[in-house]
């Protein structure tokens, strides 16, 4: 995609969903500070500074932005730039804070983005003179299920993740430190069409028994599973994420058992996913089969997590978590298995739930690959 921002009507319509939100929700307003909630909702790639820059969605009438007059060059190359919201702007020696809650008469609930540091949400709150909430149940609402063309990105996100495992070969080998083999993959990513590398894990022996252990000065020695995750986001700010685990020649018969189970694992929390079934259910899809194979006790984080803007984000698929799945939503399907001071696995694809099922958006093999 060679524009890094979606057609003006995409935001305008996503400002209507969360106003109307907002009204359900019993807020006042939200105040959007920058960072991937902005990111959706304007097309904007403000960062947060001292001053205030905030997207304030009041319950009753329309949003407007608040910004430093020097910042508005940057903000106006987003959606705000043609989609005819008002801009309150501001100059130092101004209260920020008086201009963003003017005109919303008493204020009872306001929300605030997670992204909103305590330098801004703090003086929100005394402004007001009420207490602050964070807006994630609408925000999360908004941003959980996808689009069409966020599932295009998300497509071509995994795409470009897929070619970089695909070179994997071409950097890890016995003899080399983790610390080299990632560096070589982090320009790979970029190479392969993502804007910059967001995380590179490359754990190799006993270090891959650690969920997230970025990288160190360890030589990797043959014989060796070696787990790399690997991920970016590419232009228009849509994520990749994509784990897969190597081999550096021929391993023991017992880690060859113990990732056959990981594989029917993943296979089948996968196939579980379908409209109508809870994010809890596809946890329990993979726990259940590790369980049976003796290494409940090795897997030891959730079966995945949300991705678009944040790699992080809603629904996780975790035991407690009653969301039912719903077309267009995309998150990790990534079991690991985990044996401290000896080795580690670990496969994940980003899947997107679909009309009546599931749609895998990374299609290398799973099987353990020989370098």
């Amino acid at each position: 995609m060679a524009d890094e921002r979606f057609d003006t009507t995409v935001y305008l319509n996503r400002l209507t969903r969360a106003a109307g939100l907002v009204e359900r929700a019993g807020l006042d307003a939200i105040v959007v500070s920058p960072g991937p909630d902005l990111l959706y909702l304007l097309g904007s790639r403000a960062s947060t500074f001292e001053r205030l820059t905030a997207l304030v969605i009041p319950r009753d009438g329309d949003a407007y932005v608040v910004a430093p007059r020097m910042e508005l060059a940057a903000l106006r190359a987003s959606a705000i730039g043609d989609a005819g919201l008002e801009v309150r702007d501001w100059v130092d020696g101004q209260d920020p804070y008086a201009l963003a809650l003017s005109g919303l008469g008493v204020v009872h609930r306001l929300g605030v983005s997670e992204a909103m540091p305590a330098l801004h949400s703090v003086p929100l709150t005394v402004t007001a003179d009420a207490g602050i909430e964070l807006a994630t149940p609408v925000l999360r609402t908004l941003r959980m299920v996808k689009d069409a063309a966020e599932i295009a990105a998300l497509r071509e996100a995994g795409a470009a993740i897929d070619r970089v495992h695909a070179r994997v070969a071409e950097w890890l080998r016995p003899g080399r430190t983790e610390r080299e083999v990632a560096a070589d993959i982090a320009d790979a990513i970029v190479e392969e069409g993502h804007a910059e590398a967001d995380f590179v894990i490359v754990g190799s022996g006993p270090n891959g028994a650690d969920p997230h252990h970025e990288v160190s000065d360890r030589v990797i020695d043959e014989g060796e599973t070696v787990v790399v995750d690997i991920g970016g986001p590419i232009a228009l700010g849509y994520n990749s994420d994509s784990t897969r685990t190597y081999a550096t020649g021929e391993v023991r018969a017992d880690v060859l058992e113990a990732y056959s189970a990981l594989e029917r694992a993943q296979r089948a929390a996968v196939e579980s996913v379908r409209p109508g079934v809870t994010a809890e259910s596809v946890d329990a899809a993979a726990r259940d089969v590790l369980a049976a194979a003796g290494l409940a006790d090795r897997f030891i984080h959730r079966t995945g997590h949300g991705i678009g803007l944040s790699v992080h984000e809603e629904p996780y698929i975790v035991a407690g978590n009653g969301t039912v799945l719903e077309p267009g939503m995309a998150f990790s399907v990534e079991p690991g298995i985990y044996f401290t001071g000896d080795w580690g696995a670990r496969i994940e694809d980003i899947v997107v739930v679909t009309d009546d099922g599931v749609k895998p958006l990374n299609v290398r093999p799973h099987g353990l690959t020989v370098v």
